[in-house]
């Protein structure tokens, strides 16, 4: 690794993720000059987006400005650009205004967004839930669907507004049909005059043969068995094959919707492409065993933006842990080779799974542990509270949950963008 005499190694480092951020953390105090791009001025807290898209917490709970968590490292420049591309020859970031940067090593962190499996035609009516607008977005939809019920006459189109589909039984479907049926049946009954939200149809479709297919058998069955506990209709085996502003086509059945959300699939960015790397079917770039892209070894990928096996041979899971591990061990990586070092392969640890199902029940499995019910739901919120960044957000955070755990009331139920339409 070199770097032009009197000059700083410079590290761009594209996208303020979990992997990106966690990277430029792991290198304070090394002889770098850091340059941090990112298309949005927030990191994201992605594990609790769910919960802004419900109604549960308030975007800036969960996010907080690029430049504010780096304020006390001169080393680092943040820019707020759209990177389109890599000139790896020249070894310059592209970025859309027609500037570039020029790097020493590069940390590609860009992360995913949904995937539809070639129906991109579907997005408009089934958006998935990835960035804050998207949270915001679907959280209109749903609080708008309601308004609407509250002043439909026909009943069939009142109980097409009434019925939420969410599509992918992953820990964010799941968790998404069980605070949606916990707004429906908890929180908004007594607000309404005309309809009983209580009797608001949430339908979890999966194609696969379970919920939580990551997860055991057994807490699988019990995540099931919970969300139907909560009116949650759970259809398994059966893939969607169209999706309109109308509703959704299952297994050959039609049902009626306005509200419908995509869990389903995620996509990664177009890195890959940039660099024609190697890639996964969600367009993963396939990294070296250290994180670097193949016939790149200046360039890193981590997050979202890899795929990396562990040492039982399955794919790293794209979570946040995962991805925090990665960028330690790249700016740890960075900071060996700058010394004339080296390190072992990355090795992936894992902490456990865990899934929310409704307000007072969760699942988790840390492979020697398996737990289930409201313990596992005090375990998961003191998990989730612990990784949060600043002592205001996190008792932020736990009094919201505790008002909602205590008085099934939701104080971010706000309509923004200022329209009464369900889509759009």
């Amino acid at each position: 690794m070199t770097t032009a005499p009197n000059r700083p190694h410079h590290v761009v480092i594209v996208g303020a993720g979990f992997g990106g951020l966690e990277a430029a953390f792991g290198l304070a105090g090394a002889p770098v000059k850091i340059t941090l791009v990112d298309r949005r001025n927030h990191h994201l807290f992605q594990p609790l987006l769910y919960q802004v898209a419900t109604a549960s917490l308030a975007t800036s709970e969960i996010a907080w400005p690029i430049r504010y968590l780096l304020r006390d490292r001169p080393d680092v420049t943040t820019l707020f650009a759209n990177v389109s591309g890599i000139d790896a020859a020249a070894k310059r970031v592209l970025v859309d205004d027609g500037d570039a940067l020029p790097y020493d090593t590069l940390v590609l962190a860009t992360g995913a967004r949904h995937a539809y499996f070639g129906h991109d035609e579907w997005e408009p009516f089934a958006p998935g839930l990835k960035t804050l607008e998207d949270a915001t977005t679907l959280r209109r939809r749903i609080l708008v669907a309601f308004e609407r019920a509250e002043r439909e006459t026909d009943p069939a189109r009142r109980a097409a507004l009434l019925t939420f589909v969410i599509i992918g039984a992953g820990p964010t479907g799941v968790e998404l049909a069980g605070t949606i049926a916990d707004l429906a049946k908890d929180t908004l009954p007594k607000d309404f005059r005309n309809i009983d939200t209580s009797k608001a149809r949430v339908v979890l479709i999966e194609a696969g043969p379970r919920v939580l297919a990551g997860f055991p058998d057994d807490l699988s069955a019990y995540a099931q068995k919970s969300l139907e506990g909560l009116g949650v209709e759970v259809v398994l085996g059966k893939p969607v094959t169209e999706c309109s502003i109308d509703g959704v086509v299952y297994g050959g059945n039609r049902l009626e919707a306005r509200t419908i959300i995509w869990a389903a699939g995620v996509r990664a960015s177009r890195a890959a492409e940039w660099l024609g790397a190697p890639a996964d079917r969600a367009y993963r770039v396939q990294v070296n065993p250290d994180l670097t892209v193949p016939g790149h070894p200046d360039i890193f990928a981590v997050g979202d933006t890899a795929t990396i096996s562990d040492t039982s041979g399955n794919p790293v899971p794209g979570i946040a842990p995962a991805a925090k591990q990665q960028g330690r061990y790249v700016a740890a990586l960075i900071k060996a080779r700058l010394n004339g070092g080296t390190l072992p392969p990355f090795r992936y640890k894992h902490a456990g799974s865990l899934a929310q199902i409704g307000k007072r029940k969760a699942v988790i499995d840390f492979g020697w542990l398996k737990l289930r019910g409201t313990i596992a739901w005090w375990i998961w919120g003191i998990a989730h509270i612990y990784f949060l960044i600043g002592l205001r957000h996190r008792l932020s955070v736990a009094m919201s949950w505790l008002w909602i755990h205590a008085r099934n009331q939701r104080a971010a139920r706000l309509i923004t963008q200022g329209s009464s339409k369900v889509t759009g």
